[in-house]
């Protein structure tokens, strides 16, 4: 799967996701991400890529032709037939969803477009922009940030990036559920003990344990989640 991100911080990105296991996995070929700086498409001899908004306002706005022709140069690279699904980071967006991580996971390129300053002409993104996708509701001051959160969240989802999909199909909210607590060695740590279940050895047990510890901490932690599962609302 591949991932291409139109940033003014290429930098910022690449020092994110080449950490961990998205760096190894993209190292390893797993996965293909590319960062292209929308500053080297301007037109200005400047390289100027922002002006005031018309109408007046606070800041400054990221101008449409340095942004759909970089958008132009992604396209042109990526090949014919491929499945493309362009997303702007905004708040303005639907709050990103696992759901929703797994959805893109299905496509073979993702471009990711990200704003800064005071956002971007609406033309740009009326060109480009297939989605909205927020990280949650409130503003930061650029979409670096949120789209690593995105390329994390999709990358795992891809054949082999993980050492199993059992990674993460038990992983919290796979199933709509918070993930069980877990514990390690030592078995009693200040005093605290590792739930006896969970030393026995018997599986049926422990699965059964968990689920209900997954349900629990639901409830305790994420009820509108079960809202949801039960088909309410939330």
């Amino acid at each position: 799967m591949r991932f291409d991100i139109m940033t003014l911080f290429p930098d910022m990105v690449r020092g994110v996701l080449s950490e961990s296991i998205i760096g190894r996995a993209a190292a390893s070929g797993k996965i293909e991400i590319n960062t292209y700086n929308i500053r080297d498409y301007s037109a200005d001899k400047h390289r100027r890529v922002d002006d005031t908004p018309y109408g007046g306002g606070m800041g400054m706005l990221m101008m449409p032709q340095p942004v759909c022709d970089c958008y132009d140069a992604v396209r042109a690279s990526i090949p014919e037939g491929a499945s493309v699904r362009t997303v702007y980071m905004s708040p303005k967006g639907k709050v990103f969803t696992e759901e929703k991580a797994r959805e893109l996971s299905k496509y073979d390129c993702v471009i990711i477009l990200c704003g800064h300053y005071e956002g971007i002409d609406q033309r740009a993104l009326d060109i480009v922009a297939d989605e909205y996708i927020s990280v949650g509701d409130y503003v930061l001051t650029g979409g670096e940030l949120p789209a690593c959160v995105l390329v994390d969240a999709v990358s795992r989802l891809v054949d082999g990036v993980l050492s199993s999909p059992e990674c993460y199909e038990s992983e919290s909210l796979s199933e709509g559920l918070l993930e069980y607590p877990q514990y390690t060695r030592p078995p009693v740590y200040r005093g605290m003990q590792v739930p006896e279940i969970l030393l026995s050895g018997h599986h049926e047990k422990i699965d059964a344990w968990r689920r209900e510890q997954a349900r629990l901490a639901t409830e305790r932690m994420r009820p509108d989640l079960l809202e949801k599962d039960d088909g309410g609302e939330g």
